[in-house]
């Protein structure tokens, strides 16, 4: 079975296409990028990639050390810790060795905080209650006035460090997902709203220019909770510059072991969860027109799904990425790599994370289709044809290049053809029939034959602890085909099922050096 589309291009189309993929990449908790290998494997989603902003959990989280309380004279540590605490005579002292080791590593790979207030330090917790592996604190925290400043005199810092100009154009959003009981203790709104609105207070009174948001909520209560916050902040004034939220594509997943396998849903219902938010905004009319900042987005909301490895996640994605900007400022994707310990560290190099890139520096299909994009758009003019297969776009140069996937979640094996016709010349004088061809096609292809690392692995045995000749195989099998082609102005493109390509097509005129003769053992020898 195979679907066929056919579309003739004449340069004079000026489709919507408002890409914004790149301002935001998620990540493990902030204290991960200490590994030597974190930053690795970011430096790589840098070098092919390149994202501005970086957001994820944990900057307040007691690894990092930030926030402390002592007591002169009071034992902080052992079994006699804080007997004889005295409330009144509680200090709060600030330690930012850790904060600057992530920011200036972060500064050397060009990219910059998108910052996430959470989650809360164990010494301000009002309780217990935590989540994940490394028991991030989940509680409001015991004095807001300490919290306040906890916000505050972390900003100082790194405006003292890195420039007042700099570090205020990092956005700044309060909590994550709020509206689930796992990440804020019992789903409290109003006490959400309380932490919102004296945090974003906060936030302003050391710089108006920052832009502060929320509530970064995901799924399930998601209308009702952004039109309550909307309906509060609206009511007390509160400092709001954009609305955040999350989303994800699958069903609650079945468990079996280590792993989650969800179902994924269809592709023409990809943003079914997500649609309704604008409208929301929009219907506020201090709102409307605001801008919304998905700060998370994939396929499933598991760190342990089977489905982030496969070349079926880098073709849904594709087709997430032609058109999340269309209503949406940014678009994060949870997350850039796989060092990441939600539910425990990973047993396998291909457990199902969330990241581009697996441990190994081993890049998953879905790495390459946020790099096809990437360059789609690096010298973008206009975008010309945009379907539910493709985006293609005229580049400053004149030449034309596209982005092509085949999402088939049901794994039916059904391929996709794409032929596609473009003002470009046709014909060129020649000796040689290559010469004849006046273009060059380039393409870059992903699928479960050319470029499946996870097909690698499986083959291999799936070694829990590959060795370092494997790992060098697996990234080799983890690279896109690339093959070049003389060309007219016509193309076809055959796409099997869950494929990724990217293609240029551009003049290329052979001039070649005198004397010298391509494939002259096979052409005849040219005699004057």
């Amino acid at each position: 079975m195979i679907k066929k589309m056919n579309y003739k291009i004449t340069g004079n189309e000026n489709v919507l296409f408002n890409n914004n993929a790149f301002y935001c990449i998620g990540t493990g908790r902030m204290g991960l990028a200490l590994q030597k290998q974190y930053f690795e494997q970011l430096k790589l989603v840098q070098e092919k990639i390149g994202f501005e902003h970086i957001r994820g959990h944990g900057l307040f989280h007691d690894d990092m050390a930030i926030y402390r309380e002592f007591q002169p004279g009071v034992a902080e540590f052992g079994p006699h810790a804080w007997e004889g605490r005295d409330e009144k005579k509680v200090q709060v002292e600030y330690n930012w060795t850790y904060l600057d080791m992530v920011m200036d590593s972060y500064r050397e790979l060009h990219i910059k905080p998108f910052i996430e207030l959470g989650f809360m330090p164990k010494q301000l917790a009002s309780g217990d209650n935590s989540i994940f592996y490394w028991k991030g604190h989940t509680t409001p925290p015991y004095n807001y006035e300490r919290w306040a400043g906890l916000v505050q005199e972390t900003l100082r810092h790194l405006m003292d460090r890195y420039g007042t100009d700099e570090v205020v154009t990092w956005p700044v959003e309060v909590w994550n997902e709020p509206n689930l009981p796992g990440f804020w203790k019992d789903a409290d709104m109003k006490e959400y709203f309380k932490l919102y609105d004296i945090s974003s207070r906060a936030v302003k009174a050391v710089d108006k220019r920052f832009k502060v948001g929320g509530p970064a909520v995901c799924g399930g209560t998601d209308k009702e909770w952004i039109k309550a916050f909307l309906d509060f902040v609206r009511k007390n004034k509160c400092p709001l510059d954009f609305v955040s939220r999350h989303h994800y594509t699958t069903e609650f997943p079945n468990y079996d072991g280590h792993y989650g396998y969800p179902k994924l849903h269809s592709k023409e219902k990809c943003f079914e969860q997500l649609d309704s938010t604008r409208g929301i905004v929009d219907s506020f009319k201090e709102f409307k027109g605001m801008d919304i900042n998905v700060t998370e987005f994939n396929t499933s909301y598991i760190p342990n799904a089977p489905v982030h490895d496969m070349n079926l996640n880098a073709a849904y994605i594709a087709l997430m990425l032609s058109t999340f900007g269309d209503n949406h400022k940014s678009y994060s994707y949870w997350t850039f790599g796989d060092i990441f310990e939600e539910a425990g560290v990973p047993y396998t190099p291909f457990h199902g994370g969330f990241g581009l890139v697996a441990n190994g520096l081993i890049p998953k299909p879905t790495f390459w289709t946020f790099a096809f994009y990437k360059k789609l758009t690096k010298n973008y003019e206009k975008c010309v044809l945009k379907t539910k297969n493709c985006v293609v776009v005229k580049q400053t140069n004149g030449s034309y290049s596209g982005v092509v996937w085949n999402v088939d979640e049901e794994m039916t094996g059904k391929e996709f053809k794409l032929d596609l016709t473009f003002p470009l010349e046709n014909r060129a004088k020649g000796k040689t029939e290559d010469e004849k061809f006046p273009n060059v096609l380039i393409t870059e292809l992903v699928d479960e034959e050319v470029c499946n690392p996870l097909k690698a692995w499986h083959d291999l045995g799936e070694p829990a602890n590959p060795s370092q000749e494997q790992m060098e195989i697996l990234r080799a099998a983890a690279q896109p085909f690339v093959q070049t082609k003389r060309s007219c102005n016509k193309i076809s493109l055959v796409l099997k099922e869950n494929a990724v390509c990217y293609f240029e097509i551009k003049a290329a005129p052979i001039k070649s050096d005198r004397g010298y003769t391509y494939g002259r053992l096979k052409y005849p020898p040219v005699v004057e």
